[in-house]
């Protein structure tokens, strides 16, 4: 069974919801991040830097959320092809490395959000996911920053509609309640 770790208010409810929507048997190991169980000998284990989340699947060990949402990915067979694996690997990249980055950054946030959001519409205008007709851990990668967004920087996307109407279909999904459910 797969130990999930992970702090109360932690990007661990992103791995959270993936695995509540693969319907995957996991385990929630909630640590107390101020007084620093997730710095402690046994954690340190598993990821040596104390950050979370981190996951432990037998004796395999990973850390970092997109690392971890691929990783679930491909053990639970949602990625068949190498094809399929790239774009994956893209979204989730550009979730941490751009789409994170260019709304959270306050020196990045007026330029980015824009040209980001844009894009993402237009993307969405023509499907009701990232990829096509199909949720996958594309839209967990990216949906989850679109989500913590409204409440975080009190982001609106009415200038956005498909984004807007992305963000309502995500934030409905069962898993999603079960897991982030703001």
């Amino acid at each position: 069974m797969i130990e999930l770790y992970g702090g109360a208010r932690s990007r661990a409810s992103i791995v959270k919801w993936y695995l509540e929507e693969l319907q995957a048997p996991y385990e929630f190991q909630l640590l107390d991040m101020s007084v620093g169980e997730h710095l402690q000998p046994d954690f340190l284990t598993i990821n040596p830097f104390g950050k979370v989340p981190a996951i432990a699947d037998g004796d395999f060990k990973i850390w970092e959320s997109g690392a971890i949402l691929l990783y679930l990915a491909d053990k639970y067979e949602q990625v068949k092809t190498l094809e399929e694996r790239a774009i994956a690997s893209q979204w989730v990249l550009f979730a941490n490395a751009t789409l994170g980055p260019g709304l959270f950054g306050a020196d990045t946030r007026e330029k980015e959000t824009p040209r980001l959001l844009g894009g993402l519409n237009k993307i969405l205008e023509n499907q009701p996911y990232l990829t096509g007709d199909s949720f996958t851990v594309s839209d967990v990668a990216v949906g989850t920053i679109l989500t913590y967004a409204i409440p975080m920087l009190k982001m609106s996307y009415a200038d956005y509609p498909a984004i807007d109407a992305y963000v309502k279909r995500i934030a409905d999904r069962p898993a999603y309640k079960k897991a982030i459910g703001f």
